[in-house]
């Protein structure tokens, strides 16, 4: 039996039993481990203090210290605070972080996250599970080891954001680290269960509970189960599915070991850009056909999708296809870690070991819609040539009609657009140990707090990659055409088109890669006095990578009614093999000083090595580049009786920048024109981040950035001038993005409420290096309201509230040099429309 939208009753009752009856179960072994006398501890009175002012960090430090301490910018983001932010997702929740800019209209996972400028989708982030990455790179093979990994739910207890700073010590390739804490047990009996509905066809059930097993061993276990029909009408649920983590913490004299899992599978649709205006006059809207909001390519109509290629034996494979399957990551991972303070020195062991896999379905943007007979007309001089001189005209069907079933494109939009449907599959696996000692002695000039450690990886991928164009019409959930060729008496002579395919296996790639790094690192805290302490480390990381990939040559599949076979790629027997070993040196240094128990200021220097990802070794003819950032800060740090105020200045520099760029090809449908840029990136910039507490009743809390991000130096051997580009503003990057929260509280009797504002803003960016087309800037409001009595509590959460138009991206395929064509983008995806969330929780 089915429920809305097709979604089975069972999985919805399965998610709200999760959610509820979860307390039922505790309430008994509360009583048998905590004991009649335990209490809660007021919430209202623990939201009297500011939180921050005793907020403790452990990322990017030898030692637990409160976040005033850290000679770094640093925030905290406790699982009450991450609750109240109500994030759509991962990426959603670092952009209430400074210094983060992040485009978060891609869908659940996989967003877009930058950094302080850097100019690369992820800004070298790198996320960590309790001080220990899942997967060691930053990427694998169209999966990334941050939001692609990591889900955020009630098992988390906080999470902490290092930005600059010690990151490149403490994780490989660092410029900032994302570390995932999650709860443990304790004495006493507590949990949360949480249902999540939303009115865009949401239901996520989320527990999880801790405990006493004795009186030496804890435990933590939790996790959500999740269905979305999507922010996006795709004609089929966006996400389905969930996760599982569990962790058995035992105590002995002066050390304790834990062992912890974490299980994940997840489906997650992709959006792509859509484009929003008609290209032969942009100031005529898409709207009517394909809605700003709501709208997308994706579409039921490749549900069913018939990839055709050649293997190394010439044998003809076909690959069935669902692009309802999305991106369904599944992975195991098993952790143990260790620590040990019986002597001088505090010794710890991190280790995990991660295997999974990965299918990814995607309908990719690629060139601009066109007009119906442009298009049509483009193509009959080569219809022409293959079904004889009879062809007279060029016309459209409905895919799969046998040309019986007439398109006409001006009966709607008069456009018609091609689009790439990706299919990806991946095996990874990754095992990672890290072993450090730290130590803190006297010396007659201060106290040094020395840490010393070791860490390696072994890990590894499997990459299969087909790609094909489709035809199709310009709506939301469009249906797939054919491009025929008839005679002067109507008669189908062959089709440009295969059933929707425009051209098959237009790009065709596989390989395996394993490899294996080890690192040496040392860091050194120096207290020169109570008020000034020196911090510095340095991290050397060695790396071997050994793979192969399959080579491909052009082949026609020999069907002579189409032309969508003439020109594919197929496996030619050969492989190319690569053995590479880089190695890359970080460092940082830090100086803090402390004026006043209350007020400081800081300044760091850190430089970060990037080598080469593995993935290079399973590629064919790879460009390797090591790119090198280096960050300069300097912040100050202030916190008052109700409020806290950190403001750092940053500079960061990219070098070498390779913004050499793969265009789509719209002749060949490969990604294979090249444009060379080779220089430099360079970011400066504020962050500012605070919180004013007024009174009992009023808060205003903020986090906003301004930068100024350049390209700088840039050289270009393919006869464009650079001239044209240095000094322009980094593709993507707006110079002020952030976010206001005023927040007012109420206290009636037992009744706690809370009513909150988001105002988030992003300035202008751009989508070419010669900044010709603008994504303009937007504001948004949201609205949250809760009610809290006891143990249980209810929030409501609105996004967008005034339906804010705003286009993000870009067209990555076609954009980078040229733009749209246009002074403002025409192509990009949009920002999600007005949508609420209802959150029911109970504590215990």
């Amino acid at each position: 039996m089915y429920g809305l939208r097709g979604y089975p009753y069972g999985r919805i009752a399965m998610a709200i039993a999760i959610a509820f009856a979860a307390p039922v179960l505790s309430n008994a072994q509360e009583a048998a481990v905590a004991g009649p006398e335990a209490t809660a501890t007021s919430a209202s009175g623990e939201r009297d203090k500011v939180s921050d002012l005793d907020a403790v960090v452990v990322t990017g430090s030898a030692r637990t210290q409160r976040r005033f301490d850290a000679s770094y910018a640093v925030n905290s983001l406790t699982a009450e605070e991450v609750q109240k932010l109500a994030p759509k997702s991962y990426a959603d929740l670092l952009g209430n972080v400074p210094g983060i800019h992040v485009e978060s209209t891609g869908g659940e996972v996989q967003n877009i996250t930058r950094l302080r400028g850097i100019p690369t989708d992820r800004g070298y982030i790198i996320f960590q599970q309790d001080g220990l990455p899942l997967y060691h790179e930053i990427d694998g093979h169209f999966f990334n080891s941050g939001e692609g990994m990591h889900r955020f739910d009630v098992m988390n207890q906080r999470v902490e954001v290092v930005r600059g700073g010690p990151a490149p010590i403490y994780a490989s390739g660092g410029a900032a680290i994302v570390n995932n804490i999650l709860a443990e047990g304790g004495d006493q009996t507590k949990g949360k269960a949480q249902l999540t509905l939303g009115d865009t066809g949401l239901y996520r059930g989320e527990v999880y509970q801790s405990g006493a097993l004795s009186e030496d061993t804890y435990y933590a276990v939790g996790g959500f189960l999740r269905h979305h029909d999507g922010y996006r009408d795709n004609g089929f649920p966006n996400d389905q599915g969930g996760q599982l983590r569990a962790n058995l913490k035992h105590y002995m004299e002066d050390s304790w070991m834990k062992v912890s899992a974490t299980f994940v599978d997840d489906h997650n649709v992709f959006y792509l850009p859509i484009p929003i205006a008609d290209p032969r006059d942009p100031s005529v809207s898409l709207d009517p056909y394909l809605d700003y909001f709501t709208g997308t390519m994706n579409s039921p109509s490749l549900r069913n999708v018939n990839l055709k290629y050649l293997d190394s034996a010439g044998v003809m494979q076909s690959l069935h296809r669902d692009l309802a399957d999305g991106r369904h990551m599944r992975f195991g991972n098993i952790g143990f870690q260790y620590e040990n303070s019986a002597g001088d020195w505090v010794v710890s062991l991190k280790s995990g070991y991660t295997k999974g896999k990965l299918s990814f379905d995607a309908l990719y943007s690629t060139t601009n819609p066109v007009d119906g007979n442009t298009f049509a007309n483009s193509y009959l001089s080569r219809a022409q040539g293959a079904f004889g001189a009879d062809v007279a005209s060029m016309g459209y069907a409905l895919a799969g009609s046998n040309g019986a079933t007439a398109y006409d494109p001006y009966s709607a939009s008069g456009l018609v657009m091609s689009a790439q449907y990706r299919a990806i599959e991946s095996e990874f696996y990754s095992a990672q140990a890290d072993l450090s000692a730290a130590r803190r002695f006297e010396t007659a000039s201060g106290a040094h707090d020395l840490n010393i450690g070791v860490y390696t990886a072994f890990y590894g991928t499997t990459a299969f990659t087909a790609y094909q164009d489709m035809l199709l019409e310009v709506a939301g959930k469009p249906r797939t055409l054919d491009l025929v060729a008839y005679s002067a008496q109507g008669a189908p002579l062959g089709y440009v088109t295969d059933n929707g395919v425009l051209r098959y296996t237009t790009t065709l790639n596989a390989g395996e890669v394993d490899a294996k790094m080890f690192a040496v690192y040392v860091n050194d805290t120096w207290e020169i006095t109570d008020r000034l302490k020196l911090d510095a480390g340095l991290r050397h990381e060695r790396y071997s990578y050994d793979g192969y990939a399959q080579q491909t040559v052009s082949a026609d599949l020999g069907d002579a009614d189409t032309l969508a076979d003439d020109t594919t790629r197929r496996f030619s027997g050969a492989t190319q093999t690569h053995n590479i070993d880089p190695s890359v040196t970080n460092w940082t240094v830090g100086l803090n000083y402390d004026f006043t128990a209350t007020f400081g200021a800081y300044g760091r220097a850190s430089h970060v090595e990037i080598a080469p990802q593995s993935s290079v070794a399973r590629s064919i003819d790879p460009t390797i580049v090591e790119t090198k950032t280096d960050q300069y800060e300097l912040g100050l740090k202030a916190t008052f009786d109700r409020a806290y105020l950190y403001l750092t200045a940053f500079y960061t520099k990219f070098d070498p920048l390779n913004a050499s760029f793969v265009a789509y090809n719209p002749v060949t449908g490969r990604n294979d024109q090249s444009v060379p840029f080779i220089g430099t990136a360079v970011s400066k910039g504020v962050e500012i981040d605070g919180m004013f507490r007024a009174s009992d009743w009023f808060s205003l809390a903020g986090a906003v950035t301004v930068s100024d991000p350049q390209y700088r130096n840039l050289q270009n051997s393919a006869g464009a001038d650079p001239s044209a580009v240095n000094g322009n503003q980094i593709v993507r990057e707006p110079k002020l993005y952030g976010n206001i929260r005023p927040t007012f509280r109420f206290l009636a009797g037992n009744d706690e409420i809370e009513a909150y504002l988001r105002y988030d803003f992003v300035g202008k960016a751009y989508v070419d290096l010669f900044n010709r087309t603008a994504l303009p800037s937007y504001q948004t409001l949201g609205l949250g309201l809760s009610w809290k009595r006891g143990p249980w509590g209810v929030q409501l959460v609105g996004d967008n509230l005034t339906d804010e138009k705003g286009l993000t991206e870009g067209n990555t395929r076609t954009d980078a040099l040229a733009g749209q064509g246009s002074s403002e983008a025409i192509y990009g995806r949009p920002l999600f429309g007005r949508n609420f969330r209802l959150v029911l929780s109970r504590s215990w």
